[in-house]
């Protein structure tokens, strides 16, 4: 297939496609006329790609997935490289997890002191709304009189 076909097929452009050959992820075969054509492996590396992209890997993070398939295994995860980069990546999120609930516990426990400490009459009014009633009620007593 051309370029155009796997760029639709991919769910991308031709200019992504482009910059994936430039760095080596997607080898595109040519044609005695020089175009581009890629075959039904070329779109299973790119559906890699872009589910990996999904789940937030960088685009050089892939690579070790890309030649996993080149590499002629039936998935690009059952390779070590592949495996690897899958437990660094867990690493990551776990070290996210951790630093976002770190962050729900200090902003639930502000939260907590900050209500202790209003005052317990009726909530403060926004003093917008506070101006707009005032103008309201002098434009409603100006057409009565």
């Amino acid at each position: 297939m051309r370029i155009g076909e796997l760029a639709e097929r991919a769910g991308t452009t031709t200019r992504t496609l482009r910059y994936y050959e430039s760095r080596g992820l997607l080898a595109a075969r040519r044609t005695g006329n020089g175009y581009r054509t890629y075959d039904e492996d070329d779109l299973r590396l790119l559906q890699q790609i872009r589910t990996l992209q999904d789940f937030g890997f960088e685009l050089e993070e892939t690579r070790p997935f890309v030649d996993c398939l080149r590499a002629g295994h039936p998935a690009g995860d059952s390779c070590p490289a592949s495996i690897a980069v899958y437990r660094r990546k867990v690493a990551e999120l776990d070290g996210l997890i951790a630093q976002l609930q770190a962050v729900r516990a200090d902003m639930g426990a502000r939260l907590l002191r900050a209500e202790a400490e209003l005052p317990h009459g009726p909530e403060p009014r926004c003093e917008l709304g506070a101006e707009r009633d005032t103008e309201a009620a002098a434009t409603t007593e100006g057409q009565q009189g």
